[in-house]
C-alpha cells in the first residue's frame, strides 16, 4: 500500500486514475481546476493513455464526457459550482438517458467564496435530477468514495452520478489500495 500526501482535488484525481478512468473533460475554474491538472501531470495517467481535455465551456465539457461514457468508457466531468448552471441541459438529460461506461460529475463547491463570485449548493441539482450525490469530508474518504462509485458504475448501475464536494484545501496522508474493488 502506497501512502501519498495529497490535497482533496488530487485525491479525487488519483482515485479516478486508479479506478480505470478513460477521460476527464473540464472547464477551468478554481476550485476544480486542480483535478484535471493532476491527471494531465500524472505519469500513471500518461502511461494508461487517459484522455484529458479543456473545453470551451462547461456544457461542451459535460457533453464530451457523456459521449465517452456512451461509448462504454469511464469518464469524469469537472467544473466549479457555477459551471453546473451552464451545463444544466446536458446534465438533466443525462439523468434520463443514463450512461454506459460510468460517468462521474464533479462540481467543486466553494463555501465562503474563497475563489468565486457567489456561493451555490450543487447538491440541489443532484436531488432535482434524482441522481445520487456524494460529499466526502476528507481526502481518504474522497479517494475511497470515488473508487467505490466507479467500480459500482462499471459492474451494475451504469447510471450518471453527480459528486458535489466542498474543497477545504487541507492535507492528509492517504493509504491507497491498488485497484480498490468493492
Amino acid at each position: 500500500m502506497d501512502k501519498l500526501l495529497l490535497l482533496g482535488d488530487e485525491a479525487i484525481a488519483q482515485a479516478a486514475i486508479d479506478a480505470g478512468l478513460s477521460g476527464v473533460f473540464a472547464y477551468p475554474g478554481t476550485p476544480s481546476t486542480e483535478i484535471t491538472e493532476y491527471i494531465q501531470d500524472s505519469k500513471q495517467a500518461k502511461e494508461l493513455g487517459i484522455r484529458s481535455n479543456w473545453a470551451a465551456n462547461e456544457k461542451t465539457a459535460m457533453e464530451a464526457a457523456l459521449g465517452m461514457s456512451y461509448a462504454g468508457k469511464r469518464a469524469m466531468f469537472c467544473c466549479k459550482h457555477v459551471g453546473i448552471n451552464v451545463a444544466a441541459d446536458p446534465f438533466m438529460n443525462s439523468a434520463i438517458t443514463g450512461a454506459n461506461g460510468g460517468l462521474i460529475y464533479v462540481a467543486a463547491d466553494d463555501p465562503s467564496m474563497h475563489s468565486s463570485q457567489d456561493e451555490q449548493d450543487s447538491r440541489f441539482y443532484g436531488d432535482f435530477a434524482l441522481i445520487p450525490v456524494l460529499e466526502p469530508s476528507n481526502q481518504q474518504e474522497a479517494y475511497e468514495c470515488y473508487q467505490t462509485k466507479f467500480s459500482s458504475l462499471a459492474r451494475k448501475e451504469k447510471s450518471v452520478h453527480l459528486v458535489a464536494r466542498k474543497c477545504k484545501g487541507t492535507i492528509q496522508r492517504l493509504d491507497f489500495k491498488a485497484r480498490f474493488v468493492c
